[in-house]
């Protein structure tokens, strides 16, 4: 007579069989009780993808019961020592579409059997394993091994279906969050987002995207946003503008230069952007020198914009703007009047006769 404890590995053994057959001859249908599931996060412009499978708690005693606390040795397959398969049927499996650092430890690129341990008191390990293509833990080997990590395991509020989720998003990384019943394991994931994205720009730049200007000077603007390799990057922007010397291309090497401490060249060269620069362009760049409080500076780009564009009703509201946060009145007042004598779009105006409101000019 079997023992209760192998007729319950005897019924595992069988439902897996069935499973096998049933995948290997018979038709593609629903998998129950335990359905697949995909989910998949993208970090800067690297993705992390887990497949698993979604078993429900129904009433059942998870841990410590169904999932054994600790390492344990399997009563089928290589016989060793294993961690639970972090789902249900086949491996778990992670995907990493670039190389990243898993709880502190450097991972390459590709695809991984994800596996967990818990303890008693609520601490772990999360395990990745080379060998991500057999079924559940039954073959787990060490050797196999990558990575090994501790993990310390949160309490939560009852979930019935196992879930992994993606939380606590940054610009380089997430934790990676396996919910059931009342746990959840945490596996914080990072990727050197920036150094990517330089490394993936190099790559695309080799191909139609290095074609036109526009593709040099969004990789040299990244840099300038993100403070990094301003060399690459003024390398990068000086091709885009022997395709089009414009104020786009330009301004981005001012910027360059500027972050690098070379005021008086990136004076010179945001001059030449001015000079070429549209009434928007140049609109927008006096509004960036109002946010940085150079209102002298904005001014005197708000006057050049009514100089060259002396019917737009959008260029002397503008410059209204820019005297009102001045404090200069008398000049503010007559900008919004201006601006409205010219029938400006419906926006220009509210802007302008809310203004002139507060000036006490109506």
């Amino acid at each position: 007579m079997l023992k209760p404890s192998a007729k319950k590995f005897a019924s595992i053994l069988i439902i897996t069989a069935a499973a096998i057959t049933t995948n290997a001859q018979g038709i593609t249908a629903p998998r129950t009780p335990s359905p697949a599931a995909t989910v998949s996060q993208t970090i800067g412009i690297s993705t992390v993808t887990v497949n698993y499978s979604r078993p429900s708690v129904k009433g059942r005693e998870i841990w410590g019961a169904l999932v054994p606390y600790g390492w344990n040795v399997q009563g089928f397959g290589a016989g060793n020592s294993a961690p639970w398969r972090a789902g249900a049927n086949e491996n778990t499996v992670i995907k990493f579409s670039h190389a990243a650092t898993v709880e502190g430890q450097s991972v390459p690129a590709g695809s991984y059997g994800l596996t967990f341990v818990i303890n008693k008191d609520n601490t772990g390990e999360v395990i990745l394993s080379k060998d991500y293509r057999s079924w559940g833990s039954f073959f787990y080997d060490p050797k196999q091994d990558l990575m090994r990590a501790k993990i310390q395991l949160r309490d939560i509020s009852q979930t019935e279906m196992l879930t992994y989720d993606f939380i606590n998003l940054t610009k380089n990384s997430a934790e990676l969050v396996l919910n059931w019943e009342k746990k959840q394991f945490p596996v914080k994931i990072e990727f050197a987002v920036d150094d990517i994205v330089m490394a993936n720009a190099a790559e695309e730049l080799k191909s139609t995207t290095g074609f036109t200007w526009m593709g040099y000077s969004s990789a040299a603007n990244y840099a300038l946003q993100n403070k990094i390799n301003y060399d690459q990057a003024l390398a990068w922007i000086d091709k885009a503008i022997a395709i089009n010397n414009n104020f786009t291309t330009l301004s981005i090497k001012s910027g360059l230069l500027k972050a690098q401490g070379k005021a008086a060249d990136a004076d010179k060269i945001m001059n030449d952007a001015i000079a070429v620069g549209t009434e928007n362009e140049i609109n927008q760049y006096a509004y960036q020198l109002l946010n940085e409080d150079k209102k002298d500076k904005a001014i005197e780009l708000f006057i050049l914009n009514t100089q060259q564009h002396p019917k737009s009703a959008n260029v002397w509201d503008s410059l209204g703007e820019g005297y009102a946060l001045k404090g200069d009145k008398k000049n503010a007042i007559a900008s919004f009047k201006k601006s409205l004598s010219l029938n400006p779009p419906a926006a220009t105006k509210i802007n302008s006769e809310k203004y002139l409101k507060q000036l006490g000019a109506m």
